[in-house]
C-alpha cells in the first residue's frame, strides 16, 4: 500500500470512528430525554414516539457503522 493510500484509509477510518462516537453520544442523550419525558405526567405521546423512532434509527446507523469497521473474516 502506498503512503497516500494508507493516509486515505487512516483518514477514512478516523472519520468513521468520529461519526460512530457522535451517533453513540446522540443515542445516549436521547435515552436520557426519553427517560425524563416518561416520568412527566403530562407526557406528549407524539413527541415521545418521534424520539424513540429517532433513537432506533441511530441504533441502526451505529450497528451498520460498527459492522463496517469489523474486518471481513472470509476475505
Amino acid at each position: 500500500m502506498t503512503d497516500d493510500t494508507e493516509d486515505k484509509v487512516n483518514t477514512e477510518l478516523l472519520l468513521r470512528l468520529e461519526r460512530l462516537r457522535s451517533l453513540r453520544i446522540e443515542h445516549r442523550d436521547l435515552d436520557d430525554v426519553i427517560a425524563r419525558l416518561q416520568m412527566d405526567l403530562r407526557i406528549d405521546e407524539l413527541r415521545l414516539k418521534r424520539l424513540k423512532k429517532r433513537k432506533l434509527m441511530l441504533k441502526d446507523q451505529i450497528t451498520r457503522l460498527e459492522s463496517g469497521l469489523i474486518p471481513d473474516l472470509n476475505a
